[in-house]
């Protein structure tokens, strides 16, 4: 059955124990913890060793489980201790956006080949590294992501197939999702109004207020057997945002996904 999780930065402003406790209480699985640097750094991978057991205890007693883990950053500094800390703690899935522009050739083929060098690593420690089509990247649709699937051969490369930035891309979501599942082991998921470049304000990426088909991906994901995590991923909650205000996020999105999915038997 499919599991569904929400990325900790939605809860940036607020600790890792404040954010799993409210995660549990809308009714998920699982956590995506972010080690983003900059942004949400809920994992320190300066640190980890010294958070391993907190972590591990605060998802345990909510519960829980890990899901993934995002870090965004393709450094290798920043990578080779994400792999390690998820070996060690956990965590099965290392997320990652591709770098580069979009539409330069030889961004995408330096792209392509350190995702592919950077698979070999996570291979080593018995994690996933995932890569999602990024607007604005270099792999950015489903073209690109399919140059990246024929030329990365290590079976610890997958794709985080995110139906926003397909979307955003000017590619329907649910149609574009067949052609990469093969090696689809992650699903960030959030909704958005129209095609523009941003995601828009928090409220209008919890699932159902946006303009994706969210259902047509769901059943699309069932369709071809998809039983790894979805996890909502929305960025730009402020400290201006209450602790209500991003929990409601959440807790809509649970209700609208674990709806559709239940609908489609996968719950």
């Amino acid at each position: 059955m499919i599991s569904l999780g929400v990325n900790s930065v939605l809860f940036k402003n607020y600790d890792f124990a404040e954010a799993a406790r409210l995660i549990a209480a809308c009714g998920y699985d699982g956590v995506e913890i972010s080690a983003i640097q900059g942004m949400c750094e809920h994992l320190d991978l300066s640190r980890w060793e010294e958070q391993k057991e907190e972590l591990q205890a605060i998802v345990r007693e909510h519960g829980l489980k890990f899901l993934s883990m995002e870090v965004a950053s393709l450094a290798d500094e920043r990578l080779i201790p994400a792999f390690q800390a998820a070996a060690a703690i956990g965590i099965p899935v290392v997320n990652v956006g591709p770098g580069g522009k979009s539409g330069v050739e030889a961004d995408l083929d330096a792209s392509i080949a350190n995702l592919a060098r950077l698979s070999d690593i996570a291979a080593s420690h018995g994690v996933a590294l995932c890569v999602k089509a990024h607007v604005g990247n270099a792999i950015y649709n489903t073209p690109t992501t399919l140059a990246a699937m024929e030329r990365i051969a290590s079976p610890a490369f997958g794709i985080d197939m995110d139906p926003s930035h397909v979307h955003r891309s000017g590619e329907n979501a649910e149609e574009a999702l067949p052609a990469v599942i093969e090696r689809v082991k992650h699903i960030h998921i959030r909704d958005c109004k129209g095609r523009e470049q941003g995601p828009g304000p928090i409220q209008l990426q919890a699932c159902g207020r946006g303009d994706i088909d969210l259902y047509g991906y769901c059943a699309a994901m069932v369709r071809a057997g998809y039983d790894g995590p979805v996890v909502l991923e929305v960025i730009g909650a402020t400290p201006e945002h209450a602790i209500e205000q991003v929990t409601a996020v959440a807790a809509e999105s649970y209700g609208y996904l674990n709806a559709c999915l239940k609908q489609l038997g996968a719950r």
